[in-house]
């Protein structure tokens, strides 16, 4: 009963007779092992050491990523600059290479033909709210005058209407007060061309029996004393014979798109014989010629 009975010294001491050996065991180690009682400390700090250098790794790596992500971004931000730069850059070499075709026609035209030329730039359009009109930057000091024609190595623009000092404005073919004397290239049919909106012309009083096709070519008689001959005006675009009128009704297309003229020439000398070559017609013009003097 008394060995049945728990006896703490007795206890203790078994024990300390028990991890005696292992004591013994683990004193005759090397300092440079593990004692078998350190391995589950040294796995848990293995595990907390590899947990924690997985962690840092990744936050390094994310750290590193968004780093390149805001350096891809501003990198990205040049280089859109750079391009909208270089399209700008692009862009006015363009602006300035069909200005320099333009011009370069231009001179081509003065040079080859035997008028006199003054070249203007138009500045505006429409400054005058009764009329089409353009306004150029040569006026009365460069020698210009009302009623001198207004062309383009397209077609007729118009004539001077008011010049002034340093500025005129043009009359354009499309204003309802402006006519020309014309005739049908390819037939030789004669009319006169009035203004019939800002787009648009008519060809008046022709011959029911004369023969006008669309897309035949207007051009100017030589007649008025504005216009030099044989300079192309407008293009039919509809020919209607009805049955009770006197004469066709012909609708025209202006060669000359006065929303896009950027440079005229002012004709000095088309009263010249020389230079006007006067067509041999017998046909007297109409009384509402006369308007174009006005």
């Amino acid at each position: 009963m008394n060995f049945i009975n728990f006896n703490l010294k007795k206890f203790l001491f078994l024990v300390f007779i028990l991890a005696l050996p292992l004591i013994s065991i683990n004193t005759q180690q090397s300092p440079l092992q593990t004692g078998w009682q350190d391995k589950p400390f040294s796995l848990l700090a293995s595990l907390a050491q590899g947990s924690f250098f997985n962690f840092s790794d990744g936050v390094r790596g994310t750290t590193a990523l968004y780093l390149n992500l805001i350096n891809i971004k501003k990198s990205n931000q040049s280089l859109n600059e750079q391009n909208r730069e270089l399209q700008t850059r692009l862009e006015i070499l363009s602006e300035l290479q069909k200005e320099n075709d333009r011009l370069n026609s231009l001179l081509d035209f003065k040079a080859k033909t035997k008028m006199e030329l003054i070249a203007a730039r138009v500045m505006s359009k429409d400054l005058v709210s009764d009329h089409n009109t353009l306004q150029i930057n040569k006026g009365t000091s460069h020698g210009l005058k009302a009623g001198q024609a207004v062309i383009t190595t397209q077609g007729v623009v118009g004539h001077i209407f008011k010049p002034e000092s340093r500025s005129a404005q043009i009359l354009l073919i499309t204003d309802r007060y402006s006519v020309v004397d014309g005739v049908i290239s390819r037939s030789r049919a004669r009319g006169i061309v009035e203004g019939k909106s800002s787009s648009s012309c008519t060809l008046r009083y022709v011959e029911k029996s004369e023969d006008v096709a669309v897309g035949d070519v207007v051009v100017t008689s030589g007649l008025d004393n504005i216009y030099p001959k044989g300079f192309p005006v407008a293009v039919v675009a509809s020919v209607e014979n009805k049955p009770y009128a006197v004469s066709l009704k012909v609708e025209l297309r202006p060669l000359v798109d006065p929303d896009k003229v950027e440079e005229v020439f002012v004709i000095m000398n088309a009263s010249n014989e020389d230079l006007t070559d006067r067509m041999a017609m017998q046909s007297p013009a109409p009384e509402e010629a006369t308007s174009v003097q006005q």
